[in-house]
């Protein structure tokens, strides 16, 4: 009940957030496993096919806005109703930030660690990472041909 009453305390943008976050989650997971990775970014890719600046979001309010949108998304990730993994949430997030125009790198590292190989995936804007409150990124290399940037346009 806390949880409903939570989104509920959010205003009408923050709750089409977690929304349309909670939607792309779904999808994302049901796409990985039908599509593999390669083909269901193609898809997000064409989902969103252009960029759609907000011209008057500049400097600061475009961080903000960023960092809106990517509470927003672990919001809806930490509240679905099955467990998503970094990659899963990434790729949401990237594709909401390409949905408002705002410039984001989709970056996938991996690690070798005690005879295992593991992999990471997580969001960067303007040099922050925006999902995923720990350093843990720091311990891989990201894949220098994974980075997939979304340019924003010059007014």
């Amino acid at each position: 009940m806390e949880r409903w009453r939570n989104f509920w305390r959010l205003n009408s943008y923050e709750r089409g957030l977690v929304i349309e976050a909670s939607t792309g989650l779904v999808i994302t997971w049901v796409g990985l496993r039908l599509a593999g990775f390669r083909r269901w970014k193609a898809t997000l890719e064409w989902l969103a096919p252009r960029l759609n600046f907000d011209a008057s979001h500049t400097g600061s309010a475009l961080h903000e806005s960023a960092r809106v949108i990517a509470r927003a998304e672990a919001a809806a990730a930490r509240n679905i109703f099955f467990s998503t993994n970094c990659l899963e949430q990434s790729l949401v997030l990237w594709w909401l930030l390409r949905l408002r125009g705002i410039a984001a790198d989709l970056r996938i590292g991996a690690r070798k660690d005690a005879d295992r190989f593991e992999a990471h995936a997580w969001v960067e804007f303007d040099g922050n990472v925006l999902n995923g409150g720990t350093k843990e990124h720091l311990h891989f290399v990201p894949f220098e041909g994974q980075i997939i940037s979304v340019e924003t346009p010059t007014q």
